[in-house]
Order: structure tokens, then sequence, then C-alpha cells
């Protein structure tokens, strides 16, 4: 058995797949997204992390170490115990992060292990890694959660620290009898929600040979940004919020409007 490091596992999940789900999150991350709302997901190491809790009726400071290593036969017998939840729901298991894929050994295990159980399984993930490393895991997961930020590359590289151009070779990788794939689309205020971006991804997409299933339109929100504090990391610019009301209606027409389905949020 391999281990891996893990900083979450969150039960009865609804938004990362069909049904019913339990998320594993990897802890390390070879990205760093300005926007990124998980930073104790960034970092492949234990981290100290100041929270907030109540003791005795009072709110008070409370160490705590954010992420912990762990066996993949330990974390697939935790998932097991809620099988019965995902075979009504249509559920299943996600590997989220962080970056699963930038621990693939730990991954595939979990995955074979999963399969071993007739776990309904996902992986959430950027799609920057090796070809050899993601085709793996494409062949071994029932579906993909496949997060696609913008068609720019320079603009790519300075928002998240990388280069787009493998991203998009592995996600046109995917063929017809590969695993089901959900695109996710974070809607960045000033970064990509111009209806012209939207238009540009949207063409990438006629281009997927991989059975789609849906694009997911993820509205940028400022909920994390109190964990780089309590983690002492430095945090990102501030965006402002989509205004969903006024911006999110006109971006979900791009898509709909070629034939896709989309949805708000995951």
């Amino acid at each position: 058995m391999t281990k891996g490091l893990i900083f979450d596992i969150r039960r009865y999940a609804v938004h990362d797949g069909p049904g019913i789900r339990t998320a594993v999150f990897f802890k390390g991350c070879p990205m760093r997204c300005a926007w990124c709302h998980n930073p104790e997901g960034i970092l492949p190491r234990p981290q100290q992390m100041t929270r907030e809790r109540m003791i005795n009726g009072r709110k008070k400071q409370v160490e705590e170490t954010v992420g912990e290593w762990m066996e993949s036969k330990e974390i697939i017998d935790l998932l097991i115990k809620d099988r019965v939840f995902y075979e009504e729901s249509g559920g299943g298991v996600t590997f989220t992060g962080g970056e699963p894929l930038a621990r693939p050994g730990f991954l595939m295990d979990l995955l074979k292990l999963s399969k071993k159980h007739g776990l309904h399984t996902a992986v959430d993930t950027s799609g920057y890694a090796p070809a050899d490393v993601f085709m793996q895991v494409a062949g071994h997961t029932d579906m993909l959660l496949f997060d696609l930020k913008t068609t720019d590359n320079a603009k790519h590289l300075s928002y998240t620290g990388v280069d787009e151009k493998i991203i998009l070779q592995n996600l046109l990788s995917l063929r017809e009898d590969g695993p089901e794939l959900i695109v996710r689309i974070p809607v960045i205020p000033g970064f990509n929600d111009q209806l012209s971006e939207m238009v540009s991804l949207r063409d990438m997409l006629f281009k997927i040979h991989a059975p789609l299933l849906r694009v997911d339109l993820l509205p940028y929100h400022k909920w994390g940004r109190h964990k780089y504090e309590a983690l002492q990391m430095k945090p990102p610019g501030e965006f402002q919020s989509v205004d969903e009301q006024m911006a999110l209606p006109e971006i979900m027409k791009v898509f709909s409007d070629a034939g896709f389905s989309v949805k708000k949020g995951g």
C-alpha cells in the first residue's frame, strides 16, 4: 500500500460529481492560481493553521496541523462505509485537491482499490501533469472533472504560474472510449469573464473527443481568503465577486446556444 498527504475528507459531498460522494483532498499543487480558495492544499507538506473554534461556549484560537499522511487502504476503508449512499444516489468518490495528479502512484492505488470495491470514481484535476501520467489516470477513472481557465497561454502563465500547453494537449488527448468528462470553468472578474474569453473556451470544447457531459461555470468568491492568514501565507491579489445577475446569464448563453449542457456551480 502507498501513502499520500491528505488535508480533508468530506462525506456527503454533492458538488464534486454525480450523486452523493466522498471528496478526498490531496495536499500539494504545482499551480499557484491567483484566485485559489483552498490554500491549505497548495504546499506538499503538513502545515500549522490557526482556526477559531467554540470551546465551552467560547470562541478560541486553536493551532491545528493541516495535512496527514494516510495509507490508501486506510482511505478505502473509510470510503466503503458509505457505499449504500453511493449506490442509492448514483454517487461515489472524488479525488481532488490540491492536485491529485501530483501524486500519481498514490492516486492510481486509490483508483484501483476503489474499482475493486465497485465504487464510481471521479478525479478533479487542472490537467497539469505529464501526458503519460494523465492518460494512465484517465484510463482508470470513470469521470474527469477538468478545470479549464483560459485559452490564452501568456495569461494562464501569469495568473497560475504554469504553461497551459500541456493542459490543453492532455484535454484533447482524451478519446470517445475514455472517462466521462465535465469541464469546470472558474469565472474570474478581470481574468476571463469577458464574453470573448468565453467564446474562445467554447470553441476549444468543440475540439474535445471525450464524452463531454456538461460545462460547469464556477463564479469567483472570496470565502477562502481568511485561510491565508491562518496559514501564515501571503494572500494573492483580490478579485471582485462575479455579478451573477448581470454576467452569468450571458456567459451561460455562450455555451447553451452552442448546444452544450451548462450549469452554474459544480
